[in-house]
Order: structure tokens, then sequence, then C-alpha cells
């Protein structure tokens, strides 16, 4: 699904180092490499037509990822002179608090368990502890249990707050570029815990957020505004308490009760 999603438009991309790191989670290295490759073949078979005709100008073009945007259209960097806007120094600065915010979150929020982040290499079936003995309750819970109950929302944060950071660290947002990562807002303002008087200033950031991108053509103050709006929502992920995968523990073994010398 991400690879037919990565042939429409490259902004889903940004969900990539989430889903990689899922994949190691799930599979380790060795069996993350299977998966890769079908996405790497379908770009191929996808593309074919374009291959067979003229493969440089479709791999250059398709994959553009130095082109330069216009100044006039972006959203986030109106309070930049344009001289910096377009300077491949400032870029590259993006680039780097991307790939660092990336490796902080990967270690400090996406990573729940105790071992070091390294194990996501390793077979997963040698970072599992030691199987409990075979009882009749411990099959009945494993069968139950295959598949954490808030597991769905540990894969959401970690994708969601991937494309986010990408969106936080993007050289220019345009106007259309609002789809990216709209429809999340509401899960990364809400997905930690909230007490009630917090409701509210999570809506009026919504808003702000909002007006934001339609503030048209974009100010000084309506990108400054947006970045501030961005950094209190990386705030909240970071010290807020994201969603981790349940770690059940089987319930202990019933033995059969002695039967007395009386009731015999």
């Amino acid at each position: 699904l991400l690879s037919l999603a990565v042939s429409v438009k490259m902004n889903i991309l940004l969900f990539a180092p989430g889903l990689l790191f899922l994949l190691l989670q799930r599979f380790g290295l060795l069996g993350c490499i299977p998966k890769l490759c079908i996405c790497a073949l379908l770009q191929v078979v996808l593309g074919l037509p374009f291959l067979l005709v003229n493969p440089v100008g479709y791999l250059t073009r398709s994959f553009d990822l130095g082109r330069q945007f216009q100044f006039k259209w972006t959203v986030n960097w109106r309070f930049l002179p344009e001289e910096v806007f377009q300077n491949r120094v400032f870029h590259a600065a993006l680039l780097l608090a991307h790939l660092a915010g990336l490796g902080l979150f990967a270690l400090h929020r996406w990573h729940s368990s105790k071992e070091n982040i390294l194990s996501l290499l390793k077979d997963p079936a040698k970072r599992k502890p030691a199987s409990p003995c075979l009882t009749v309750n411990n099959i009945l819970w494993q069968a139950s249990c295959v598949w954490p109950l808030n597991a769905s929302a540990w894969i959401v944060f970690i994708l969601f707050s991937s494309n986010f950071l990408g969106v936080c660290c993007s050289r220019s947002l345009h106007y259309q570029f609002y789809v990216w990562y709209f429809h999340t807002l509401p899960y990364l303002l809400w997905c930690t815990p909230t007490t009630k008087l917090a409701h509210m200033p999570k809506v009026l950031l919504l808003g702000v957020i909002e007006l934001c991108w339609n503030t048209y053509p974009s100010t000084v103050c309506s990108s400054l505004s947006l970045h501030i709006c961005h950094g209190l929502i990386l705030l909240q992920l970071w010290y807020g308490t994201a969603p981790t995968p349940v770690s059940h523990t089987p319930p202990p073994s019933r033995k059969p009760t002695a039967i007395s010398k009386k009731a015999q």
C-alpha cells in the first residue's frame, strides 16, 4: 500500500521511517528485506512503461528531491528572507533536523523495550522471553492475546508522528500540502492523556493551524504562528505518555484442588 501511494504522491515517503521501524520491530532485519523488495519491485512494475522509453528522464524527474520551490507560495517560511529560503545550506540544515528528530523519537518515543534499539535488527524470536509452561490457561491466554488491544494505537502513533516530523522540517509547505497531515492533527493532539482543562487549548490550537493555512497570501505572522503550533504539538508528543503495546502476562496456572477424604 505504501509503494502504491508513493507512485501517486511522493509525500507518502514521510511515513516510511515509521513503517521501517514497525517492520524491523515485527520481522527483524532479515525478515524486513523481502518486504522492502516488494515495495521496490512494485515501483519498477508501475514505472516500466516509462523506464523502457526514457529511463534517465523518468528517474531524474520522478525523484527530483533537489528542485527549488517558489518563495511566493510558501506557507511556513514566509518570515525568512528569500535568499535564505533558497539556500542549499538551509535545506541541508532542515534535513539534518529531520533526521535528528526521527532518531530521537525512534530512541525515546517509539522504542518501548528495555533492550537496546539495535535489538530491532535481531530475529524477533530471539527478543521474546522464554515461553511459559504449556498449561490450559496459558494456551487460552495466548489465543486471546495474539495482538494487544492498543497495538493499533501504537502503530498509528508511530506512523503519524513520523509524517508530522517530516512536515515540520519541510523545505516549503504550499497550500495544497495541508492535506498531508490535517487529518492526523486530532489524533496527535489527543493521543496522549488529557485533563478536562486541556481540551479547549487543543481545540484552539487546531483553529489557529486552520487559520494559518487559510491566510492568503501567507504573512510573517501566519508562518510564525504555524511553527509555534507545530512546536507545541511536538512538545506534547515528546513529553506526553505515548501509547505502547500492552505487555500481557499470562494468568497463573490453576491446579486442580485436592479432594478431601470426607468428600470421598
